[in-house]
């Protein structure tokens, strides 16, 4: 099984020392329970939607040829709901939901698909943007049948991911913040149906 990892600065693990993030540490615990894997983090500091849209079809057909087992996994969007140093969230709402339809529309048409929401980035006002954002993800993941998984309210309330967070650029953990999201994953249902038992 080849999965593709497609976001931002916290899917590509930004600010971990051990250089893992949550998606190194998801799937090196699947590799040690005998599932057999291949891992590609494509995630990229400060992409939004918009970016992300212009280059996930083109990145993912490079790494899931004809003929293998591959998966997709997204998560994005706190980017869309940072500030752009003029007072704005960098993409408005209607924009960040157009792009994320785009995105994921193709993708579950190309293979099998799920999204992680965006984690908490450690500002009272771009963390409601975001969870508000997640809220209206997780709508738009029902009406395509894509499993989404909600992060915000449990890092929210996570001391490692505040406490690092704070402690590192102010917006991304280190090793337990991301620990802790891997943790997330690894015990949500969808995730678990693609790396249990063949």
């Amino acid at each position: 099984m080849r999965i593709c990892f497609f976001g931002d600065s916290f899917v590509n693990g930004t600010g971990d020392d051990a250089c893992l993030g949550w998606v190194g540490r998801l799937c090196a615990q699947a590799r040690a329970s005998g599932r057999d894997l291949t891992l590609y983090n494509l995630g990229i500091r400060r992409d939004s939607s918009a970016d992300i849209a212009a280059r996930w079809a083109a990145e993912a057909r490079c790494r899931l040829p004809v003929g293998v087992e591959g998966r997709l996994v997204f998560s994005f969007g706190a980017n869309d709901c940072a500030d752009d140093g003029e007072g704005k969230r960098r993409l408005p709402a209607s924009a960040s939901l157009g792009h994320a339809r785009a995105i994921l529309g193709a993708a579950v048409a190309t293979a099998p698909t799920l999204m992680v929401g965006p984690p908490p980035v450690g500002t009272e006002e771009a963390d409601a943007r975001i969870a508000a954002l997640s809220v209206q993800l997780a709508e738009l993941c029902g009406s395509l049948s894509i499993a989404y998984l909600p992060v915000i309210g449990p890092l929210s309330d996570c001391r490692s991911w505040r406490a690092e967070a704070a402690a590192g650029d102010g917006a991304h953990p280190n090793s337990g913040g991301y620990a802790a999201l891997a943790a997330l994953v690894a015990a949500w249902p969808a995730w678990q149906d693609w790396v249990g038992e063949d």
